[in-house]
């Protein structure tokens, strides 16, 4: 089940793969005051994070358009979500190890949001309204080349192939260094079709290899 919380869009509402639900809606999961006794009367007021609306193959996206699950819009959605999400336990082992590029990682997960808001807007069936609230600025891409260009000017010259190796963040980030390319592949027919921006596209090929430090394994052709 994946979610793509759409605040930095101004959206203001949370994207299921199938479904919308105003984030007014939602309640908190973790409060003392809630009581798994409730009455009924109160059990109706908290909203389901299910409405089997999709339980026939098909979902909603933004524009409101039921399309099926098997759709490029779709297939697009779910590889970014798993994207941010594979960004997400990097940086969690970036954390662990100290590292001082947490923050890049963290506001490429928020962008990776807005990607999501955009791609789920297909223009075919969006009004004026729907594109003015899930554009994609151009300068996300600006700034991800600016990261890019400082973080190569830190690392050795690449003489041969490396291995997802280098510890646990670095193999980490090996693991959305792939995700991102799958990412890549599947947002691309979306592009070609004039569905969602084109520097959707772009923003996704921008990418980085970090490292932890410790030694990575190089490439050797077995003999």
């Amino acid at each position: 089940m994946s979610f793509f919380v759409t605040k930095y869009t101004g959206l203001h509402r949370v994207l299921r793969l199938g479904t919308y639900v105003s984030i007014k809606q939602m309640q908190p999961l973790c409060r003392d005051e809630r009581r798994y006794n409730s009455t009924s009367e109160e059990n109706r007021r908290i909203p389901k994070i299910y409405t089997k609306t999709g339980d026939k193959g098909f979902s909603s996206t933004f524009t409101g358009e039921r399309r099926p699950k098997e759709d490029h819009i779709f297939d697009a959605l779910g590889t970014t979500d798993e994207l941010s999400s594979a960004i997400g336990l990097a940086r969690e082992f970036c954390i662990d190890s100290g590292h001082s590029f947490t923050d890049q990682l963290e506001k490429i997960q928020c962008v990776l949001q807005d990607v999501g808001s955009n791609i789920a807007t297909p223009r075919s069936s969006a009004r004026d309204s729907h594109i003015k609230k899930t554009k994609f600025s151009s300068l996300a891409v600006i700034e991800l080349e600016r990261w890019i260009d400082s973080f190569t000017e830190e690392l050795p010259p690449l003489t041969n192939f490396i291995l997802p190796s280098g510890g646990k963040s670095s193999a980490a980030l090996h693991v959305a260094r792939a995700a991102c390319r799958r990412a890549e592949r599947c947002v691309a027919p979306v592009v070609q079709s004039g569905e969602t921006d084109p520097e959707v596209a772009k923003y996704l090929n921008r990418y980085a290899a970090m490292k932890e430090g410790n030694g990575e394994t190089i490439y050797k052709r077995p003999e």
